[in-house]
């Protein structure tokens, strides 16, 4: 679905179907493939790969990053980009996040990538130094020509599944990898024994068993059990296991099958009969992690006595102000924080069923009500996970109302020459056609310049960014005016909500006539976001716009 939305204003035709039987012989510009496939199965990439490259095509792997510990990586197979979530080291579910996401390409794609590459150099001094050696940020630099509308970097997931990797280093991960692979046949075998017929022949962590007309009935007796199967159809359930998997735990899905399993499996037994599932030629056989500093610090103490190292070497709230924006020059209290180490919150599968899930369901409930009465807005939408993807988000909403309104046609996007970089890219993204607006000596928008080209566009206008207050910190003194103007042209007004923070308690920004609204609550509110990330964009809108925005329940 994300793909589907992305690709519609960039006017891709997205095909969906098997690489290894659908693949078209001409046509493709690059192919997205899951490795390991969402059924969990293990396949060789490299005949697909040759294919698209013979159409001068490229291949992106969405890869599972604790598989590749120990499977042949997309890059010797041919790949040129791979891309994936970080969760797996070390960061807890939490009902879906926030994670960091890694993206690697080639070389020779290195600068088409949108972001920030960091280069090793050497200093005045001979010592090794890192610098930046490609553009910061993307949407900065190119504005309304990024391929990019990304602000929030999930720093600090970053650094955990970092420090997760040093603490392990490449023997801990391979034993860790080895060791959920391993519980995953002998749990496969279990089932055969149990007379269920497996249907996974090359796996990782993640298996599909057959349970003709018997797939509800068996999982909902798993869920008495504290287990949640994967539904797939009446006759297949998937069962996925990971790092947190106990024996005890595999033998209580074994009764679930069989409630006299325990009699009829012995984990030991199973294990001495279990025969590798995955081909030779699909593990990694290259090294992983050389560099030393993953073998440096494999105890607490010598981890936590680097991690203090590094950050002496920064500078930090405690000890010195940070002359950046508002997303940094906070400090969360550390009973503000205290509940995130709760494993009610913590644990949380992203596909867990609502009815477990109630609490979570209520909290967003309430903080949905919270935003209304503290914006003005009717209706909120918690589902963006940062401030860009809430600009994003908005302008589809925009959008999309037109659209059901016969006014699809409508492409044109006003934005102030003061604006966040991310404002132009969104615009980009959402299909818009980007028109700057002047303003003066003080960070104002120029009404005028405004009135005229709202005027003179007014019948494919679609829609003003506008940041209140402003980039510079102005209070747009003209802001209704500037709202009427918009609308009076028939298009909608999108309102940077990035410095919230700066109207709570003092204004309502739904009272100054914006149609849309994405608010920072990373920075109004408590989340650590030194440095950047993790972030949170929410959207509210007013109530003509509702039916068009996204739902946060699914």
């Amino acid at each position: 679905m994300i793909i589907k939305t992305r690709a519609k204003h960039f006017g891709f035709d997205i095909q969906i179907g098997d690489p290894y039987s659908d693949l078209p012989d001409d046509g493709l510009f690059g192919v997205l493939i899951q490795y390991p496939g969402s059924t969990g199965e293990v396949h060789e990439l490299d005949s697909v790969i040759d294919k698209v490259h013979e159409q001068s095509a490229l291949v992106t792997v969405a890869a599972d990053i604790l598989s590749l510990v120990i499977l042949k990586s997309p890059e010797e197979m041919g790949a040129d980009v791979v891309l994936g979530n970080s969760q797996r080291f070390g960061v807890p579910m939490g009902y879906g996040g926030p994670h960091a996401v890694f993206f690697a390409t080639r070389k020779k794609y290195i600068r088409s990538t949108p972001g920030r590459v960091i280069g090793v150099s050497v200093d005045e001094h001979d010592d090794m130094a890192l610098c930046m050696t490609l553009q910061t940020r993307e949407q900065h630099i190119r504005r309304g020509k990024a391929t990019s509308n990304i602000c929030t970097s999930q720093v600090l997931l970053a650094v955990i599944a970092s420090f997760y990797a040093m603490y392990h280093g490449s023997k801990g991960l391979r034993i860790i990898a080895k060791r959920i692979h391993r519980f995953t046949q002998i749990t496969a075998r279990g089932l055969a024994r149990l007379d269920y017929a497996v249907v996974s022949r090359s796996y990782f962590d993640t298996i599909v068993v057959q349970v003709p007309d018997q797939a509800r009935r068996i999982a909902a007796r798993a869920q008495e059990s504290s287990i949640n199967f994967r539904f797939i159809d009446e006759d297949r359930l998937g069962i996925t296991l990971d790092e947190t998997s106990r024996r005890q735990e595999i033998r209580r899905l074994w009764r679930v099958f069989d409630s006299h399993a325990e009699v009829k499996l012995d984990f030991a037994s199973l294990n001495d009969e279990v025969e590798e599932c995955i081909p030779a030629g699909l593990f990694r056989t290259d090294k992983i992690f050389s560099h030393p500093v993953f073998e440096l610090y494999h105890s607490e103490t010598e981890i936590m006595r680097y991690m203090c190292w590094l950050a002496r070497r920064d500078i930090a709230l405690d000890r010195s102000m940070i002359p950046l924006g508002s997303c940094t020059m906070k400090l969360n209290a550390a009973t503000e924080m205290q509940s995130l180490s709760s494993k009610e919150f913590s644990v949380m599968h992203p596909f867990a069923p609502l009815e477990q899930a109630q609490g979570y369901q209520q909290l967003f409930e309430e903080l949905e009500d919270m935003l209304c009465n503290l914006t003005g807005f009717d209706a909120f939408s918690l589902q963006p996970n940062a401030g860009s993807q809430g600009e994003y988000a908005g302008l589809l909403v925009i959008r999309k109302y037109q659209e059901v309104r016969e006014e699809g046609h409508r492409d044109i996007c006003l934005i102030p020459a003061s604006a966040h970089g991310t404002n132009p890219a969104s615009a980009v993204m959402a299909g818009l056609k980007v028109i700057v607006v002047a303003c003066d000596d003080n960070g104002n928008i120029d009404v005028d310049d405004l009135r005229s080209k709202a005027e003179s566009n007014k019948d494919k206008l679609a829609a003003l960014m506008v940041t209140y207050p402003s980039t510079h910190g102005v209070y747009e003194n003209s802001i209704k005016d500037i709202c009427s103007i918009i609308h009076e042209n028939g298009a909608q007004v999108y309102l940077d909500g990035a410095n919230l923070n700066a109207l709570v308690s003092i204004s309502h920004p739904g009272k100054i006539d914006a149609d849309v609204m994405h608010v920072n609550l990373h920075k109004t509110f408590s989340i650590p976001h030194g440095g950047g990330g993790p972030g949170v964009g929410p959207i509210g809108v007013k109530k003509y716009l509702a039916p068009t925005y996204p739902i946060t329940q699914w």
